[in-house]
C-alpha cells in the first residue's frame, strides 16, 4: 500500500485508476490519487463471483451426481452424430475446422506443405495431417484404448459374477489360476462396474467436479455445449441451492452486459438474503467498495484488454517465417567469440568469412573501411562489382 501510494504520489495526474477488489489497492490508490476515479475491473468482479459459485458447489457436492444420466437410459440412435455436432460446438472442434479448411484451399493450388506452413504460421508436420485428412473429424479423434492384460479374461469375470462370486480377492486368485499375471487393484477396478449394475465393458462417466459445475453455471447459455445443457438442467433440479445461484449469476451477466448500475442495488440484496454464507460474504465486499464498482458496470474504463499474457504475444517475422529483429540491433554472436575485425575489401571478407567469391557482397551487407584523412568509416566500393 505504501509503495503504490508514493509511486502515484511520484507520478501525479492519474485520473483513473482501474482495480480488482483488494482492500491494499484502494487505500493505496486513495493514498496517492484521492482525486482519481477507482474502478472496479469487470473481470475481476465476474472472476469473484465464479469463486463463490464454486464454493457452493464444493459445500453441495453430494448433488453433483444427479447431473449423470439414469444408469438404464436408453442410448439414442444417433451417438455418433451427437458426438460430432458436440465436437463441432467445441473450441477445438472449430479450431480443427478452420485449420482444416484453410490447409486445403492452398493445397488444392498446387503449393508445398512447407509453403503453406509459412503462411499459416503452422509446423510442417501439421501440415501434413490436416492435408491428408479427409474430413475435420479425422484430426480431432482420440487414439484408441490401451490394451490391458486384463481384457482376455473379462468374459470368465463376467461370467464368475453372474455365478455369484463378488470378491475382487478370490476372483484375482482365480485369474493368477489361469494366467493372469496382473495386479489385484486392476480386477477391483474392472468389477467395480458390475457392483453398481453396469456392463463390465461399459465406460462410466463421472459426476462433475465442483470446478466443472461452477464453470457450467457461470457459461453463457449460448456458449454451453449440448452435453452441458442435457446435464445442467438435471444438477438444478436436484440441488436448490446451485439453482437459486444460478438464477443470480445469470441476472448479474445481463446488468454487466448492458452496463445498467441500478439494478445492482436490489442485486446484492437478494445476495445477501440468499442463505448462501459465501453469496452474503460478497455482497458485503461489493457493498464496501460499491461505489468502485458502480463504476465498473457502468462505465467503459477496464483493464481486460491488458490481461493478454506475454508468453502468447507473437513477435514480427520476416516472409519466410523468421523472427525479425529490429533494424538497429546488431546480429546475434556467440558471447565466447570475439566480434571480427573490420572488413576493407573482398579479399578481407573472404580471408574472415571463408565462405565462396566475394560477388555475393549483398548477402553480406556493404563493406566500410576507416578513412585515413578523416577517421570516419567510409563505404567501399569497386568498379569491378556486379
Amino acid at each position: 500500500m505504501e509503495q503504490l501510494g508514493r509511486w502515484l504520489r511520484e507520478h501525479p495526474g492519474v485520473e483513473v485508476a482501474c482495480r480488482d477488489g483488494s482492500l491494499t489497492y484502494r487505500q493505496g490508490i486513495t493514498a496517492g490519487a484521492p482525486d482519481a476515479l477507482q474502478v472496479s475491473d469487470r473481470f475481476h468482479l465476474w472472476q469473484g463471483l465464479s469463486r463463490r459459485v464454486q464454493d457452493i458447489a464444493s459445500a453441495h457436492r453430494g448433488c453433483l451426481p444427479a447431473a449423470l444420466p439414469p444408469v438404464g437410459e436408453a442410448v439414442p440412435a444417433s451417438v455418433e452424430e451427437t458426438a460430432e455436432n458436440t465436437a463441432a460446438n467445441t473450441r477445438a472442434g472449430r479450431h480443427a475446422r478452420r485449420l482444416f479448411e484453410a490447409v486445403h484451399a492452398l493445397t488444392r493450388t498446387g503449393r508445398s506443405h512447407s509453403s503453406v506452413a509459412r503462411e499459416l504460421g503452422l509446423d510442417r508436420r501439421t501440415v501434413r495431417t490436416y492435408a491428408r485428412a479427409h474430413t475435420w473429424q479425422e484430426v480431432m479423434h482420440r487414439p484408441p484404448r490401451t490394451p490391458s492384460t486384463l481384457d482376455p479374461y473379462l468374459d470368465y469375470l463376467q461370467q464368475r459374477w453372474d455365478e455369484g462370486q463378488h470378491s475382487a480377492k478370490i476372483l484375482h486368485e482365480e485369474l493368477q489360476t489361469k494366467g493372469y499375471l496382473g495386479h489385484y487393484q486392476r480386477v477391483k477396478m474392472a468389477v467395480t462396474p458390475l457392483r453398481r449394475g453396469l456392463p463390465l465393458d461399459e465406460p462410466r462417466e463421472r459426476p462433475p467436479s465442483p470446478r466443472e459445475a461452477a464453470r457450467w453455471v457461470t457459461t453463457h447459455p449460448d456458449r454451453r455445449s449440448p452435453h452441458i445443457n442435457d446435464r445442467l438442467p438435471r444438477l438444478l433440479d436436484q440441488c436448490p441451492e446451485l439453482r437459486h445461484t444460478h438464477d443470480l449469476v445469470r441476472r448479474f451477466a445481463i446488468t454487466l452486459d448492458n452496463r445498467d448500475a441500478t439494478l445492482l442495488p436490489g442485486w446484492l440484496d437478494d445476495l445477501a438474503n440468499s442463505g448462501l454464507a459465501p453469496l452474503a460474504g460478497l455482497a458485503g465486499a461489493m457493498r464496501e467498495d460499491r461505489h468502485a464498482v458502480t463504476q465498473g458496470i457502468s462505465t467503459p474504463d477496464n483493464s481486460g484488454g491488458q490481461r493478454r499474457p506475454h508468453h502468447r504475444r507473437e513477435a514480427p517475422k520476416t516472409p519466410d517465417g523468421r523472427p525479425r529483429r529490429h533494424p538497429a540491433s546488431p546480429p546475434p554472436r556467440r558471447p565466447d567469440r570475439p566480434p571480427p575485425p573490420p572488413l576493407c575489401g573482398p579479399a578481407d571478407h573472404h580471408r574472415e568469412i571463408g565462405a565462396g567469391p566475394w560477388n555475393l557482397t549483398p548477402w553480406f551487407g556493404p563493406y566500410a573501411c576507416p578513412d585515413t584523412t578523416s577517421g570516419a568509416w567510409q563505404p567501399w566500393m569497386s568498379e569491378s562489382a556486379p
